[in-house]
């Protein structure tokens, strides 16, 4: 149990992405062990991260919301689900990570952005939006097939960022004015992620405005 990759104050829950990234941890040391020929670190790491991707494909997956859940205790949405095909945890075409996906979408999409979550955390109920979440739906909508869908909203997003195209940390819903630290890595790094999906440098003048 802990608080979350937002680290949400006051709750220590079975976040289901911190489980996936304990599956990530134990996954990549099996690959690593592998290669240096370290057998049986690697059969034990392979069998731990199997046990915990198997408890979460149980606990987090809720059939009542047809999408994983923040974490085991609740029926709640959160946008780092979206990061638990990137990191290789679950397929793009398997159809639980296809309705979580869409389910974050309708749920956590409001005026082109998306929150993290929407129910009160310790600061009460969430306001902006967090400029990573909504490249993070950019990839998974392109990953599950969507891809104009992907495009149109990349297109749309990067005229939220400033005369110098710089993304600061949070973007206000309605007026979509800079929030939060200014700049931040984690935005723009999302961009250029987000970006390589559409094609070759060459290609992408056309999506990104002057």
């Amino acid at each position: 149990m802990d608080n979350g990759i937002w680290e949400i104050r006051g709750w220590e829950m079975h976040f289901v992405h911190s489980k996936v990234m304990c599956w990530v941890a134990l996954d990549r040391a099996a690959q690593i062990a592998a290669l240096l020929h370290e057998d049986d670190y690697a059969g034990r790491w392979r069998k731990e991260s199997k046990m915990i991707q198997d408890d979460v494909f149980i606990h987090g997956w809720k059939e009542d919301i047809q999408s994983f859940s923040q974490t085991y205790e609740n029926n709640d949405l959160d946008s780092s689900l979206l990061l638990m095909e990137s990191y290789g945890f679950i397929s793009a075409d398997d159809e639980r990570y296809r309705k979580t996906v869409k389910a974050i979408q309708k749920n956590l999409m409001y005026k082109g952005l998306l929150f993290r979550y929407k129910h009160s955390d310790d600061f009460g109920l969430p306001s902006s939006a967090f400029t990573i979440c909504t490249f993070w739906l950019v990839r998974a909508l392109f990953v599950i097939g969507e891809k104009k869908e992907a495009l149109s909203l990349f297109r749309r997003l990067i005229t939220y960022s400033n005369h110098l195209q710089l993304f600061s940390e949070d973007l206000n819903f309605e007026t979509k004015d800079q929030l939060g630290n200014f700049p931040q890595a984690y935005s723009h790094l999302a961009l250029i992620n987000t970006a390589l999906l559409f094609g070759e440098e060459k290609e992408l003048s056309r999506f990104i405005r002057p």
